[in-house]
């Protein structure tokens, strides 16, 4: 009988479902950075597609989206990235439940709450891990942001601004991020959902409160979704965060906390091909820090791996995300009313 340490030690077999975007630039690419995490196939709706990408990063097979099925069949899938629009997550995770695979899932969890808390009942239903990728959780400079907050050097926190804004091109930007039915919304679903989790991670505190308004200055653009918004939520400590994004400019991030010692900034925030800025002064004394770019998916899907083996926790879990998709929700309901919100978990 195989040891339970041998086990640990054997990486943790993934197949990447969606192959868009992210999947080629940052999630494929990681698999040669992992620790515990080992690439086992690929599935796209395209199979040329997949055959390509598979052997490129060493992939042992490539599936068609039809084929998904048989895919959760090989027995050296042990867990499954889900890359694909957010409108697509929930079949993809249920299955992958129903398998008894473990699912590592790109933010925002779903394109809607509903979606969301099918998918965290599957999941628990099955006894599968479900993660939320909420990559700035492992970040070194998010981490150090966060330890900053959490020690009382800033002093009591009154306000947190940021913003994640991205410019969208047609017919150069990925069309389905305009598309409701795939996007669940538009910028504040892409984007503003680093802004909101973020925040509220390096608080360790949710809001209650949600107050919002939206807008749209070319219907051609986003007949279906926003073209940007700016939100304001209320927590319960009285922390107030001031959160914007938009479609409409050159790319930004940053994320500003004010206290009553200080103030500290990084930007860019998000965006993970950039150095990170951090500059700040408390008590007067001035900070300035860099941090260099670096493999930022490679440690989440570690992370997942050691929670697989039993080695650590898979979070931020689906719970995370979930209640991320209500808050979401809230501020989309707080720019369609014109009223601020309460925010039910």
């Amino acid at each position: 009988m195989q040891s339970v340490t041998t086990r640990a030690e054997k990486k943790v077999g993934f197949v990447v479902v969606g192959l868009g975007s992210i999947a080629q630039s940052s999630v494929l690419p990681a698999f040669a950075n992992c620790k515990r995490a080992r690439l086992v196939a690929v599935v796209s709706r395209d199979r040329k597609k997949a055959k390509h990408l598979a052997n490129k990063y060493n992939g042992a097979d490539h599936y068609e989206v039809s084929e998904y099925k048989a895919c959760l069949a090989n027995p050296d899938v042990v867990a499954v990235y889900i890359a694909t629009p957010q409108g697509q997550h929930e079949p993809f995770t249920v299955q992958a439940a129903q398998a008894g695979k473990h699912v590592l899932c790109e933010k925002p969890l779903a394109a809607t709450v509903e979606q969301s808390a099918r998918m965290m009942k599957a999941c628990r239903e099955n006894r599968v891990l479900l993660m939320t990728a909420y990559r700035k959780y492992s970040e070194p400079a998010a981490k150090y942001f966060k330890s900053l907050v959490q020690s009382g050097k800033l002093g009591r926190i009154d306000t947190v601004h940021s913003d994640f804004s991205e410019l969208f091109t047609p017919r150069k930007s990925p069309a389905w991020l305009v598309n409701r039915n795939l996007a669940g919304g538009g910028p504040l679903m892409d984007l503003g959902i680093y802004c909101v989790n973020t925040a509220r991670w390096m608080l360790e505190e949710f809001p209650h409160e949600a107050c919002a308004y939206s807008w749209c200055n070319d219907r051609r653009r986003f007949s279906e979704v926003e073209e940007g918004i700016s939100f304001r939520l209320h927590f319960p400590s009285g922390v107030v965060m001031l959160g914007s994004s938009s479609y409409s400019v050159a790319p930004t991030s940053f994320l500003r906390v004010q206290g009553t010692k200080g103030w500290a900034c990084l930007s860019p925030a998000y965006d993970f091909a950039e150095e990170r800025r951090f500059t700040g002064k408390i008590g007067g004394r001035w900070i300035e820090r860099t941090f260099p770019v670096r493999d930022e998916f490679a440690p989440e899907l570690d992370a997942f791996s050691s929670a697989i083996q039993g080695r650590g926790t898979s979070f931020p879990d689906g719970e995370e995300g979930h209640r991320d998709m209500v808050i979401l929700h809230s501020i989309y309901e707080s720019a369609q009313r014109g009223a601020p919100v309460k925010i039910e978990y």
